[in-house]
């Protein structure tokens, strides 16, 4: 499979372009699926600072997922059983209220969705659990994704049609290769090398 190298520099140009887009949304919180979101929601924090106020705050989850979908059948079925929470938000220590937020998921791709749809899903069933804790009848939750980069494929889950149209951003929509990426390296040195004669240093 056609192999492209990412550098450190070109992840930070990606995040600074995208967050000319997200701040204007005046998010209230980020959410990073680890661990390839883990860096680009570090980075996108820096350039979504507004003067004045707090740094956004970032909350991570991790998810293991299983390669056998033998055992089911529906899309809706295939999109989560092979998804598993290893690290998920603890709302109570935390004091993390989703309702009534604007709420950032990121990860380093968009490859098969079924990450992403697993995440948006559980988010929103938790939000509005909570909402009814509060007797509201609406969280009034906003979710957003942001991921480094789209593999142009068929997906094997689907985001609601309305997210997909205004609240989803792309750093920069990709083939469908195999994307290396920095945090992933064990040679650095040669990883960068491979990036600035790919064309993916800046």
């Amino acid at each position: 499979m056609d192999k492209r190298y990412i550098s450190y520099n070109n992840v930070h140009q990606l995040c600074q372009r995208a967050a000319e887009t997200l701040k204007p949304l005046d998010l209230d919180l980020m959410i990073a699926i680890g661990g390839g979101g883990f860096i680009p929601a570090r980075i996108l924090r820096t350039f979504l600072k507004q003067q004045n106020q707090p740094n956004l705050r970032i909350f991570a989850i991790v998810l293991s997922l299983y390669e056998d979908l033998n055992t089911v059948s529906t899309q809706e079925e295939q999109a989560g059983a092979e998804v598993k929470r290893i690290q998920w938000i603890n709302y109570k220590e935390s004091g993390v209220d989703l309702c009534n937020k604007k709420i950032l998921i990121v990860d380093e791709v968009d490859d098969t969705r079924t990450t992403l749809h697993y995440a948006l899903r559980e988010l929103q069933k938790d939000a509005a659990r909570q909402a009814r804790e509060k007797g509201l009848e609406d969280p009034n939750t906003q979710f957003f994704v942001f991921v480094l980069h789209n593999k142009d494929k068929p997906k094997r889950a689907q985001l609601p049609a309305e997210l997909m149209r205004s609240n989803y951003v792309v750093g920069e929509q990709f083939p469908d290769c195999w994307i290396a990426y920095p945090w992933e390296s064990t040679d650095i040195v040669h990883h960068q090398q491979m990036a600035v004669q790919q064309g993916y240093d800046i």
